[in-house]
């Protein structure tokens, strides 16, 4: 095995572990990674499948999905049609353009989360909002294959609990994923010996994930997230730069 898929397959153990502890981030540490060996739409295509199979892993062990979706149903069906127009901007866009947004997108998640910013959403707007920003997180999630930002926090500002918070995001992952996985197909970016690769990476990130929701609550989780932060910096750091040069 060489030194880059060495490297690969660390990424995905890696983000699969994060995942399964955290609950979102496996797209936002895998993809960037990847991006740096291989070209970024081979990346994302690569990884929707592990990603959709541990949605849904994450979904199924929370009950009360078909509240979310009453509740959300707005913010998945705008997020799937950007999520199509994404992919659409994954075609035409030149890679070194795409690595810029990419890079990008991690270090405004990275500041976010060292500000410790918060947002409060009023229970009235949310029926206002939950449209335009499911569309751009499907716009984002299309294009770098991490639409987990503008979500993440969305959920936050509307100060659901923990398990309300977990159930919304995994389903809402779902169902992006859903819409990506069927996108990249259609626009013919999904190739048989790229889904085998997507396969063996699911296998490989299994393992991984459920020792991540294994370790859950043993976790000192402010500086586990340190330690995550600190890396996704350096990463988005290195994209962008890689993407001017």
């Amino acid at each position: 095995m060489g030194v880059a898929a060495g490297l690969s397959v660390l990424a995905v153990l890696l983000a699969s572990y994060i995942k399964g502890v955290i609950g979102f981030g496996f797209p936002t540490v895998s993809t960037p990674f990847l991006a740096l060996f291989v070209d970024l739409r081979t990346a994302i295509v690569v990884l929707i499948f592990p990603n959709l199979v541990m949605d849904g892993i994450q979904t199924l062990r929370k009950p009360g999905l078909l509240e979310t979706l009453r509740r959300h149903w707005a913010l998945y069906l705008c997020g799937i049609g950007g999520t199509y127009l994404g992919t659409q901007f994954l075609v035409w866009f030149p890679s070194q353009k795409l690595l810029l947004v990419l890079g990008a997108v991690v270090l405004v998640f990275v500041a976010v989360n060292v500000s410790r910013l918060r947002f409060h959403v009023a229970p009235s707007l949310e029926r206002y909002l939950s449209p335009p920003i499911g569309f751009f997180a499907g716009v984002l999630g299309g294009v770098t294959n991490v639409p987990g930002t503008p979500l993440v926090l969305y959920f936050y500002a509307l100060g659901m609990g923990k398990d309300e918070f977990i159930r919304s995001i995994a389903f809402s992952f779902l169902v992006y994923k859903l819409a990506q996985f069927i996108s990249v197909i259609s626009f013919g970016l999904l190739t048989w010996p790229l889904f085998g690769l997507s396969v063996l990476a699911t296998a490989l990130g299994l393992g991984a994930f459920w020792l991540g929701l294994r370790t859950q609550d043993r976790v000192d989780q402010l500086t586990f997230n340190r330690v995550v932060l600190g890396f996704l910096g350096l990463l988005g750091v290195w994209l962008v730069i890689r993407s001017v040069g």
